[in-house]
């Protein structure tokens, strides 16, 4: 009696593990058949991309560095950004401006260092602004007594739009050169002389 208990039960397992494997090999041809490929999404890219402009002048290393925000269908001047008021002259962290060697600037000097970039737009003026703190968020840390060269210059008007804020450094020749902002139908551009 007990061996035939054992026979049957052995009978019964092994018939169990014949099952088992092809069990698997069915289920993995089935996994394999309905398992979904996964494709990575694209990662956004950024609205206000972080990015430099540069350019040698002479011995001058004239750098600087700024988030660029696009219009997105917005009214920038005016509208966005008010007029006759402090803008950080980019995105997120105010713009910086980095020189090597002692400029000239609307006939006053900025000496070699780091500034804050922030300008006051205005239809007919606005008021360029170098500030001895380059390193703040936007302008909430900005304060009129830390700047250090402040100049008009008048914007001129264009009808080809620029999608996103741009800064361009070009030299003239070897001691002098010109920086310029331009965003939406605007652009303000200034000389440079190296000391």
């Amino acid at each position: 009696m007990k061996k035939t208990i054992v026979l049957f039960v052995s009978l019964i397992l092994l018939a169990s593990c014949k099952e088992n494997t092809k069990e698997p090999q069915e289920m993995e041809t089935k996994e394999v058949t309905e398992e979904p490929l996964t494709v990575e999404p694209d990662k956004k890219k950024p609205l206000s991309p972080h990015t430099s402009a540069m350019a040698m002048v002479g011995d001058a290393h004239i750098h600087i560095d700024y988030s660029s925000p696009g219009m997105r269908n917005r009214m920038i001047f005016g509208g966005l950004l008010p007029y006759d008021a402090v803008w950080q002259a980019g995105a997120h962290n105010a713009t910086w401006l980095e020189t090597n060697k002692d400029l000239t600037i609307a006939g006053k000097e900025l000496k070699a260092g780091k500034y804050g970039f922030f300008v006051i737009p205005n239809e007919k003026e606005w008021t360029v602004i170098f500030n001895s703190n380059w390193n703040q968020h936007g302008k909430d840390d900005y304060n009129e007594k830390d700047d250090v060269l402040r100049f008009k210059v008048a914007p001129t008007l264009s009808e080809e739009i620029v999608e996103h804020l741009t800064y361009t450094v070009t030299k003239t020749n070897e001691t002098s050169g010109t920086i310029k902002l331009a965003w939406e139908k605007v652009t303000i551009m200034f000389p440079f002389q190296i000391k």
